[in-house]
């Protein structure tokens, strides 16, 4: 067995009680023929990790049938030991991890490594043992740090093989090969603002919505149209109180009057062409409502709710696409890191940097809205 020291998630009792991060000893079972042992460097603190937390919507480790787990799927390990087996990597070897828990038969994540996959040991560890399909290597010569790594990693992975997929699909609606330029807008963290970048390389018009200063800096820094989520901050959709608030219900009008009338003056009346939604439930009456004619509604997650409404008649007359996907396969990882060095498209790292020690003080920051850039950083066993 392997012991190490670990920031452990406990089992809840059943009662949907947030859960707090306990640093103890946690023991794993050697690695086999196929596992590498490593040592995580930095990792990114990622929604799931909150919504694990929280146990919402559900309570991970009793999904999992474990009593203790260790959450962190997105950062950067030092490879120490492989199997026999193992080809892509060797010891020494700086590597992203890509969290392909339980992939399916091509390859995608049905369950996420660090996650809801289990028996994995995530990177909130000293050390960990991982798959060889989960860890993809870095150029040795890679002009960028550790730090914008751990940043970039899974989240561009799965922002590019969310957009290969959406770009693909709005491109087949123009069949006469006349087709406008795309406006392109985003809901959303780290996964949305990488995808932008990736339309801004496609030619599209590209805007990001938030609702702090600095993410609005850093927005614009990377030559993307900051939209200020301030202006109205009302707009989050609740079914249950709409019906029963007038004062909410005039709130909310309010709100989406001013969003859809930025949406029209930003897009010269075109309204939105493909719009990343990674938020969801609270927002996504307003995202409907903003896309135009032959419009993507594209999502990798749902960090404001998972459930959708919405009027089949609107999205047919609308020739409106729904994509959905989640996390990305190897192949596609190790193209989108190759993608991100070539690109020079390595997101920012701001000055959220937690040590070990502040991990959970990170959790609660993060929980609570206080981080004010896109990428929390924490260091395991980095300089």
């Amino acid at each position: 067995m392997i012991e190490t020291e670990a920031w452990v998630l406990h089992q809840g009792d059943g009662s949907r009680q947030p859960g707090q991060l306990v640093l103890e000893q946690f023991s794993f079972s050697e690695p086999d023929d196929t596992e590498v042992l490593a040592e995580p460097l930095y990792g990114t603190w990622e929604g799931n990790m909150t919504h694990a937390m929280t146990r919402n919507p559900v309570d991970v480790c009793r999904l999992r049938m474990e009593r203790r787990i260790v959450l962190g799927n997105a950062g950067v390990v030092r490879v120490v030991e492989t199997g026999k087996n193992v080809t892509r990597c060797r010891p020494g070897d700086v590597c992203v991890v890509i969290p392909i828990g339980k992939p399916d038969s091509q390859g995608y994540p049905i369950e996420v490594y660090g996650y809801d996959n289990r028996g994995s040991v995530g990177l909130l560890a000293k050390r960990t043992k991982l798959r060889e399909d989960q860890l993809i290597p870095l150029p040795r010569e890679t002009r960028y740090s550790l730090l914008q790594w751990a940043g970039t990693s899974v989240r561009y992975a799965t922002a590019w093989d969310n957009w290969r997929v959406t770009w693909a699909c709005w491109r087949s609606q123009w069949t006469n090969g006349i087709a406008p330029t795309p406006h392109v807008w985003g809901w959303g963290g780290g996964v949305a603002l990488a995808e932008l970048l990736l339309a801004k390389r496609a030619g599209c018009r590209v805007a990001m919505i938030a609702s702090n200063s600095e993410r609005l800096r850093q927005i614009s820094a990377l030559g993307i149209t900051p939209v200020d989520r301030r202006e109205f901050l009302e707009l989050s959709f609740d079914a249950a109180r709409h019906g029963a608030d007038i004062d909410y219900r005039t709130a909310y009008a309010a709100a989406e009057v001013a969003f859809l009338r930025k949406v029209r003056q930003l897009t010269d009346g075109q309204r939105v062409s493909i719009f990343i939604d990674n938020i969801g439930t609270p927002v996504l009456r307003a995202t409907l409502k903003a896309l135009a004619r032959y419009g993507v509604l594209t999502t990798v997650g749902w960090e404001g709710g998972t459930d959708m409404q919405f009027r089949r008649p609107t999205e047919c007359i609308g020739r409106h696409i729904h994509i959905f996907t989640h996390g990305s396969s190897y192949e596609g990882g190790d193209a989108a890191i190759a993608d991100a060095e070539a690109a020079g498209e390595i997101l920012p790292v701001g000055d959220d940097v937690y040590d070990w020690a502040r991990i959970p003080q990170l959790a609660e920051d993060f929980a609570a809205g206080r981080i004010r850039g896109y990428f929390p950083i924490y260091k395991v066993n980095g300089a």
